[in-house]
């Protein structure tokens, strides 16, 4: 048999960067040609202006993120170019001002014109304005940034929390939204600690000027037999060159590193902020253009220029004006009011069905709802529909929209059944900053409260947004605020929400993957209502019923001996005891759990049998003692950053799960056998220890 070679492939680029940084180490110990040098520098300045151009390009600074490394690596180059062009001038200098290359000769000359007081005065001026203007204000901004962006994070990360669970985004872009707001709080850091890089680079810049000057001196004159005035000429000269030709690439590279700290994340470039923000009001180019004409006539004063600027500038503020009204008188007119039908005889249509689930909205909300004026909260709506589906386990009713004259402008309402069960103010336009309990600071705006949870928080305009955001608020827009609400009305009332149309409907699509259980199930053992009844109570106490199979498989085992619903759904519930408590715990091995003293069991149980009602049974202080106990008791365990739960026999879980639900609608109460095998229970608080 033939063997096969396989030939290496290599990836280059993976090599590029190791590469690049040997060979930049490289120069500093070895020596290079002046030609090499011409190269080289000619390579550092064209990577200065892409870096530059690169920056003013790119819409948000996350796009540039590489940035701190193509600093360090740039400030690299330029040191190690330093190094080896000091090299040829202090072993070349004394041949002349062309022994280190002619780029070199060409900024020592062309740029200060061979008059190396001028060139020493022009490299200390570009060495400050660098050092101490761009440098220093770029790292400033980036510590600020870093700052403020770590301190965002939590807020940040709940308002995607929120997004995800009212089903407006799905896990990928939970995931990537996430993974943004890391790299945000990273790049920040990276650029604080990268523009010290280039502080000290400017600072080693003028140090390595001295040195060079005085030891060109030392060899030109000790070594080489020179004069003091030609070595002064020779090595002053190549100095100032070789400073300049790496100091303007590194002022160039700072003053990208302005540009990317400084911008604010948009969907335009830098060029069209500036072009739509700054000349995006006739107004204020007239009135400079007036003053400039006026200063123009003011005796002793440069007429032709002032008058020209001014000229200038009246001119495009007439073309812009001209074109906002081209504009203007481009969109279409508005459509005339519609003819009135005729009337017809009242009929059956005109009795109006109750829908089952709605949401009405005041005039100044109507753009959310509208799909011609880019209303998103349609869209939302289906996803929150989509969201519970996937977490509850069936498809709530479509939710019937429409515009309500007699609410509020900014009001609305959630209707079930015909029924009003929850409203709010969503004020449109504006973003709602919600207080999670650890702010920074206080932002400015209408003071409001939460729809959907009842949290202090504030309505803020759209230029507030990222400064609310770093301090600590989690901030909404209008459509989120009333999607979020209307998701939590929806899982509170999601048993009312599942009707018997809703229950045949799912028992169909299990019927497509198991037909023969779902056959031998409704009719013959249990009717469809026994069915809704179940799936209802398992809805009641916040437990999804995605598990159809278990669910129904437990039916069918358990409805030859009773028909009673509540027997019926405690024993569903031991069915699906794995579920509850991962879902409630996850994968913890040890169960945090609050227990009733052993007297009050035995209390409750005998007023069960008694009287059939636990609550009704019992002495009114003891009842009440009961819901204190268990409320304060719930009170410790959410402090403690542990579920609520409640661990009882199975005889009275579900007729205790009723009696404290109204007290305490965040408790969970579970049966022991409820509990698998497997996982260990730790007893946290006992109540109704004096029972």
């Amino acid at each position: 048999m033939a063997e096969v070679a396989l030939k290496p492939t290599v990836n280059w680029q993976k090599l590029g960067a190791p590469l690049l940084v040997i060979m930049i180490l490289g120069m500093m110990v070895l020596p290079l040609p002046p030609f090499m040098l011409d190269l080289l520098f000619t390579f550092n300045i064209a990577l200065a202006l892409i870096v530059l151009l690169i920056s003013l390009y790119a819409l948000k600074p996350l796009e540039f993120s590489v940035f701190p490394t193509v600093l360090l690596l740039t400030t690299l180059l330029r040191l190690s170019l330093n190094v080896a062009s000091t090299r040829v001038v202090l072993l070349q200098g004394h041949t002349g001002t062309d022994a280190a290359g002619k780029v070199i000769e060409a900024f020592g000359h062309f740029l200060v014109g061979g008059n190396y007081a001028v060139g020493l005065t022009v490299f200390v001026i570009l060495v400050l304005i660098n050092f101490m203007v761009i440098t220093k204000g770029a790292g400033r901004i980036a510590e600020v940034s870093a700052r403020f962006t770590l301190d965002a994070m939590p807020g940040k990360q709940m308002a995607i929390d929120a997004d995800l669970n009212a089903g407006l985004i799905g896990e990928d872009d939970a995931r990537r939204r996430r993974a943004e707001i890391a790299q945000e709080a990273d790049f920040y850091g990276s650029m604080d600690g990268a523009s010290k890089f280039v502080r000290g680079d400017a600072v080693a810049g003028i140090m390595i000027m001295m040195i060079n000057i005085v030891g060109g001196l030392i060899v030109g004159v000790a070594q080489h037999g020179l004069d003091l005035a030609t070595a002064a000429n020779n090595y002053t000269l190549l100095t100032i060159g070789d400073g300049l030709v790496a100091q303007i690439p590194a002022l160039v590279i700072s003053t990208a590193a302005g540009i990317v700290v400084s911008r604010v994340s948009s969907d335009e470039d830098l060029n069209q902020q500036i072009v739509h923000q700054m000349f995006g009001r006739p107004q204020a180019i007239f009135l400079t253009a007036g003053i400039l004409g006026l200063m123009g006539l003011i005796p002793g004063m440069p007429h032709t220029a002032f008058l020209l600027i001014g000229g200038g500038l009246a001119s495009i503020g007439y073309l812009l004006l001209q074109r906002t009204r081209a504009a203007a008188e481009a969109q279409p007119l508005e459509a005339g009011p519609a003819k009135m039908d005729e009337p017809v005889d009242v009929g059956w249509h005109d009795v109006a069905a109750v829908d089952r689930l709605g949401l009405e909205v005041g005039y100044r909300l109507v753009p959310l709802v509208d799909r011609h004026q880019d209303g998103d909260l349609l869209r939302r709506i289906r996803g929150i529909r989509k969201k519970i589906a996937q977490d509850l386990g069936f498809l709530v009713p479509p939710v019937h929209i429409r515009d309500n004259l007699q609410l509020k402008p900014n009001n609305y309402r959630v209707t079930l059944k015909g029924v009003t069960v929850a409203e709010g103010e969503a004020i449109a336009g504006k973003f709602l900053a919600i207080n999670p309990g650890r702010v920074l600071g206080v932002v400015s705006g209408q003071t409001a409260t939460d729809p959907a949870y009842g949290l202090p928080a504030v309505w803020i305009e759209a230029n507030q947004r990222d400064q609310a955001q770093t301090y600590g608020y989690t901030v909404v827009d209008t459509g989120t605020v009333v999607a979020t609400h209307l998701t939590k009305v929806i899982n509170e009332h999601a048993p009312e929400l599942l009707g018997r149309e809703e229950t045949q409907q799912l028992l169909d699509h299990v019927g497509k993957q198991q037909p023969k259980l779902v056959e031998d199930l409704t009719p013959k053992m249990l009717s469809v209502t026994g069915v809704q009844k179940v799936l209802q109570n398992l809805l009641e106490e916040q437990v999804h019923i995605r598990d159809m199979r278990s669910i129904l498989e437990t039916l069918a085992e358990n409805a030859a001996r009773t028909q009673d619903p509540d027997e019926l759904t405690a024993s569903v519930r031991v069915a699906l005891g794995r579920a509850i408590i991962h879902e409630t715990f996850g994968g913890a091995q040890e169960l945090p759990v609050m227990a009733l003293d052993p007297n009050l069991e035995h209390i409750l149980m005998q007023a069960l049998a008694t009287r059939g009602d636990a609550g009704a049974g019992l002495e009114p202080g003891l009842a009440e003692r009961l819901v204190r106990e268990t409320v304060e008791a719930v009170d410790r365990q959410e402090t403690a950053g542990l579920p609520a739960v409640l661990l009882s026999p199975p005889a009275i879980r579900a007729i205790l799960a009723r009696f404290l639900r109204r007290s305490a609608p965040s408790l969970k109460v579970l049966s022991h056998a409820e509990v698998p095998d497997g996982k260990t229970i730790r007893i946290t608080s006992l109540i109704g220890g004096n029972a």
